[in-house]
């Protein structure tokens, strides 16, 4: 691995810090303890948000004169109230409230910096994943890589039966061509966490970043939205969708190891299976001396036989449908017409917006540049990429069940004294899990709301 090793790390680390600096709040300082967070010199009156724009009078609303330490401290709640939801069962329960600690420093950090607490999400759930990953590769024995293989050689059985076994005509054609095997083990490598943490980065920006009524930009003044009308709601339930997708693929690789085709060809294995796995002949084309390997995927900590499912593409399909059904700010969804003559008729026709038609191009070539890559590598079989699909799809219809564990962020953040930015934005509806609270604090009907 050599630099890799440094490198890898810095370009995550790089990304996650220049998300938080692309976006973080403009208008709010953290050194100035006159004002409350919830105020800003532009930002706009609770009448305004509904209709995304700023008012004269919104310095001066009873919002900012309540925002007033001398006021505003001794009527903070010290308990909230939460909603649990577990196939029909539902209970209501009370949690910590940690407003009474946003004049903390690390509360102000956040409230200048809120993309540090999508970091923090980002890592959480990311390390957790990993560090079950690991447990499981160094608790491995012998017996388990045994039925990891079997469980391989079952899987081409089935896709045989199937007829879709094309992962060796597939990494054959790539052998013959150097330069693409070699830029597909890059990619396989190097684009699964950068690009996510990419995709992360984006769609924060475009959901919640560019639709922040207090912050002007080069082509949005304050008190106008300009992002996504989906509005935060969207970047809340994605990154949820991904931590599901974590849990969901670590109980299914616990409970049925699989191993990655690139390890059948193992010359140690006797017997009938050893000779049936190596009849194969896939070809480790990136853990090898001229690979690409990467330190996301070689380390003694790397679970290798967890190719069932590929979350590569999982989260590839995840990003992929994301950005081809992202609804689009209104200046950039203006489509195109023109007349086209068929059969000696003149029929008019509609040509999306060039906006939308690079949505569309990005997030079909995403998943399927994947795709091709974890075959084409023999780092993952067809169903296994099959099985990511799936839990991708399990992942993004029941991600709310992660809003049950609010009462205990809730706890935790009252334990370390840190209260979580809160952010004028429009076009949110009710839909996540702080805007019902947002909207009784702040006073705002419709669709605006404070958000956390």
């Amino acid at each position: 691995m050599g630099a890799g090793a440094f490198i890898e790390p810095l370009v995550v680390v790089t990304l996650l810090f220049g998300g938080t600096w692309v976006n973080r709040n403009t208008q709010y300082r953290i050194f100035q303890r006159g004002r409350s967070p919830l105020s800003s010199p532009r930002s706009s009156s609770p009448d305004s948000l509904e209709s995304g724009r700023s008012s004269p009078r919104s310095s001066s609303t009873l919002l900012d004169r309540a925002a007033s330490p001398s006021l505003l401290t001794p009527q903070e709640p010290k308990w909230r109230k939460r909603e649990i939801k577990v196939l029909g069962f539902k209970r209501e329960v009370v949690s910590p409230s940690t407003r009474r600690f946003q004049g903390y420093f690390l509360s102000r950090l956040l409230m200048k910096f809120p993309f540090l607490v999508e970091a923090w999400y980002w890592a959480l759930i990311y390390w957790v994943y990993q560090l079950g990953r690991a447990f499981s590769a160094v608790t491995l024995v012998e017996g388990t890589v045994n039925v990891a293989r079997h469980h391989a050689l079952q899987l081409i059985h089935l896709e045989k039966s199937l007829h879709i076994f094309y992962e060796l005509p597939i990494q054959h054609w790539f052998l013959k061509h150097p330069f693409l095997m070699h830029w597909t083990n890059r990619i396989y490598s190097f684009i699964h966490i950068p690009g996510t943490i990419l995709f992360l980065v984006w769609l924060y920006y475009y959901t919640t970043t560019r639709n922040r009524l207090d912050l002007p930009f080069s082509n949005k003044p304050a008190g106008e939205a300009d992002g996504s009308p989906s509005g935060p709601k969207l970047y809340a339930a994605r990154r949820r969708t991904m931590a599901v997708c974590n849990l969901i693929a670590f109980i299914v690789f616990t409970l049925w190891p699989c191993m990655p085709p690139r390890l059948l060809s193992d010359k140690d294995v006797p017997g009938k299976i050893g000779e049936e796995a190596r009849s194969y002949g896939f070809v480790d084309t990136v853990h090898g001396a001229e690979g690409e390997s990467s330190v996301w995927t070689q380390n003694k900590f790397c679970n290798q036989y967890a190719a069932m499912p590929s979350l590569h593409f999982g989260y590839s399909l995840l990003i992929g449908l994301t950005i081809m059904m992202i609804p689009l700010a209104p200046r950039h969804r203006r489509s195109r017409t023109f007349s086209v003559r068929v059969l000696g008729k003149n029929m008019r026709a509609r040509m999306p917006s060039s906006r939308r038609l690079a949505c569309l191009v990005i997030g079909f070539a995403y998943p399927m540049t994947i795709l091709i890559a974890i075959i084409a590598t023999a780092n993952h079989f067809i169903l296994d990429a099959v099985a990511g699909a799936c839990v991708c799809g399990v992942a993004w219809s029941s991600n709310r069940v992660l809003l049950n564990l609010l009462p205990v962020e809730d706890y935790f953040l009252w334990l370390v004294r840190i209260h979580k930015p809160e952010r004028r934005i429009v076009g949110y509806d009710g839909d996540d899990e702080d805007d019902v609270w947002g909207r009784e604090r702040a006073g705002v009907s419709g669709k605006g709301a404070v958000v956390r």
